[in-house]
């Protein structure tokens, strides 16, 4: 999935994609789309691991972001995210989420995540259902 013509909005947002270091990536097949983040202060549990809240917040950030470029001038709102943390990922590695789109219906999106570390493992395993909406309109 190409999300260059939302890079801008991705890097200005000043959201929880920000404030954890997500950085979203292109991808040559469609429906797919990528996001690594670094394991550093701002995405750690208090023992030095990646914490599994800021590893279902990248997966959820992924399966939002690819609805919204599915579906341009939609809003897309996670109304279901269920994962499985498999492995520990250490301070100083960097984990990349690929997303796949399992569903795409009128309203509805179901998203598989998969989270891997520097080696290719996976790390953990996100199920992400969006609900597709028109965005209210200014009064």
């Amino acid at each position: 999935m190409d999300i260059e013509k939302h890079r801008i909005a991705l890097e200005n947002e000043d959201g929880l994609s920000r404030t954890l270091g997500m950085r979203f990536l292109s991808t040559p097949e469609p429906d797919t789309l990528m996001a690594k983040m670094a394991v550093d202060d701002r995405n750690k549990q208090i023992f030095g691991f990646l914490s599994g809240g800021a590893t279902l917040a990248l997966a959820e950030n992924v399966a939002g972001v690819g609805s919204l470029a599915l579906c341009p001038g939609k809003v897309a709102l996670g109304i279901n995210v269920s994962g499985s943390h498999v492995k520990a990922m250490p301070y100083g590695g960097t984990v990349t989420a690929f997303g796949k789109l399992v569903h795409k219906g009128k309203t509805l999106h179901v998203w598989q995540v998969d989270v891997k570390n520097d080696e290719g493992e996976i790390i953990s395993t996100v199920s992400v259902t969006n609900y597709v909406i028109n965005p209210k309109q200014k009064k």
